[in-house]
């Protein structure tokens, strides 16, 4: 024996549509399983309420958000122009070395061409940034 067919308010489902409810959503609004929606969405009439209030509901979203950003809402206006004109934040990371060349690393300094008394100058230098002993 057949299930008697859940009776769904149109006018209710309209309304969740254009809040953009997802079918999950709309299922447990109105007691019934997901699947209950999927294939009611197949039936013309069904289908084109909620599409045309989604399409409604993102209209009014879109609207609310033009309105912020002409009464200066500055966050609405940086959305707007990310999302519909296509503006980007742009953060350069690059590292170059002399002239846009490459980094040069070396693995261990080239001591030759010092002094004797370069040398004996660094070596103190570099004591001083050693730890002392017995620490």
């Amino acid at each position: 024996m057949a299930r008697p067919e859940v009776k769904i308010d149109l006018m209710e489902l309209e309304k969740l549509c254009g809040m953009q409810c997802t079918d999950e959503e709309v299922a447990a609004f109105f007691g019934v399983h997901k699947r209950t929606i999927e294939r009611r969405r197949k039936v013309k009439k069904f289908s084109e309420i909620m599409d045309r209030a989604k399409a409604k509901g993102r209209v009014s979203v879109r609207r609310h958000l033009f309105r912020q950003a002409a009464n200066n809402n500055v966050a609405a206006a940086i959305f707007l122009a990310k999302n519909l004109l296509g503006y980007r934040d742009v953060v350069n990371t690059e590292h170059s070395g002399v002239g846009g060349g490459p980094i040069e690393i070396a693995g261990k300094p080239n001591f030759s061409q010092l002094s004797d008394d370069e040398l004996k100058q660094l070596r103190t230098i570099a004591d001083k940034t050693l730890a002392p002993k017995g620490d």
